[in-house]
């Protein structure tokens, strides 16, 4: 069996068990009350069970499992601990995450928990190693540096994923086309001769691709099951985890890898472009505010664009689109050699119509002609 084979095998087996426990997952969630009603910061209007990442859980421990038994994976299962290391954080972050969706912990509290378990990957080998500075080089980070942009990386990546999870879908999908994005990327890197044989991010990737199509039949509008805090914790750990074992180990260059300001980890930055931009701007808008950054509220891109009159069905559409082109753009120069210089224009073209038409003025400007018309 091929490699290719084997991960599309891996591949079949996550997403089956995903999506065969979420009827579990619902009944379990019924039974211990995780169920999030409709309140003035969601836009769900009927009572729906969270707990979804449990379900996403069991499908990354059956891959595991399967992915053990096959000989075209024995490299990665062999020569490294970084894959046992994966599992016992993701156990970590999950358990955070379902206590966090059956009784709200503080924000200090759930940052603790997922600090913890980046401390594990980093702990079992999983961690940035190498990083390019613009215009100065590679910098081989010391230990103390790679610990901290280590647990950075993961606390953002998961808190990334969790403020995107606001309408029906819509986390899921982006993470799918993310994952598959980036699985891709690490196997044109492992063909080139860039990733050493044993490197667990293709695998890792293709995991979470299973579990996010798995579980997007039960969440795509009308939701019938929320991924919740476990779930969105826990893609964004397993995110980080792939993304820091390929662009923070490879110092060499290659066309797609080196394309802006030849800084390896701004590949991931693109391709987890959506969620990353919605993140950054929730922190600016509630600093201006001066309120918590866990403060929940409804100016996230996805509520924009329900209040551009863009349904829930049709904004998800928008936002999952906006994320594969973003993943094009990415993938492009990797697989062609070349375009390199226009992908950074691409990107700020995409930003620029975004902001064009979700900035706040916009909708102010509408609804005046709108009054006017109507004679207010």
């Amino acid at each position: 069996m091929s490699t290719e084979a084997a991960y599309a095998v891996v591949l079949g087996v996550v997403l089956v068990t995903t999506l065969a426990l979420v009827p579990l997952v619902i009944g379990l969630a019924h039974r211990v009350g995780a169920v999030v009603r409709p309140d003035e910061s969601r836009v769900h209007t009927r009572p729906t069970p969270t707990l979804g990442g449990i379900a996403m859980f069991g499908g990354l421990l059956a891959g595991v499992a399967v992915g053990s038994r096959l000989d075209a994976l024995d490299a990665v299962f062999s020569t490294t601990s970084e894959l046992l290391g994966v599992v016992v954080a993701a156990t970590v972050i999950l358990a955070v995450g379902v206590i966090d969706d059956l009784r709200e912990v503080s924000a200090p509290a759930k940052v603790a928990g997922v600090v913890l378990a980046a401390s594990v990957l980093v702990l079992a080998g999983v961690s940035i190693l190498v990083f390019r500075i613009p215009f100065a080089g590679v910098v081989v980070l010391s230990a103390d540096w790679s610990y901290l942009l280590s647990v950075v990386w993961v606390l953002g990546m998961s808190n990334a994923v969790n403020l995107i999870d606001g309408l029906d879908g819509l986390a899921a999908g982006i993470v799918a086309i993310a994952a598959g994005t980036f699985l891709l990327y690490a196997l044109r890197l492992s063909d080139e001769g860039l990733l050493q044989t044993g490197n667990i991010a293709p695998l890792v990737a293709v995991m979470v691709l299973g579990m996010c199509l798995g579980f997007l039949p039960w969440n795509v509008h009308p939701a019938k099951v929320f991924m919740g805090d476990a779930g969105a914790l826990l893609l964004g750990l397993l995110m980080a985890a792939s993304t820091m074992v390929v662009g923070g180990r490879t110092d060499q260059e290659f066309s797609g890898q080196t394309y802006f300001f030849f800084a390896p980890l701004f590949i991931p930055l693109f391709i987890l472009g959506v969620p990353i931009l919605d993140t950054l701007l929730a922190i600016v808008r509630r600093a201006a505010k001066r309120s918590g950054v866990a403060t929940r509220d409804k100016d996230h891109l996805h509520h924009r664009l329900m209040r551009l009159g863009h349904g829930h069905r049709r904004s998800v559409f928008i936002l999952w689109t906006w994320s594969a082109l973003l993943s094009g753009m990415v993938l492009y120069p990797t697989y062609t050699g070349r375009g390199n210089g226009l992908v950074p224009l691409g990107i700020a073209a995409l930003g620029l119509v975004l902001y064009t038409v979700l900035h706040p003025g916009v909708r102010e400007a509408r609804r005046s002609e709108n009054g006017a018309d109507l004679g207010l």
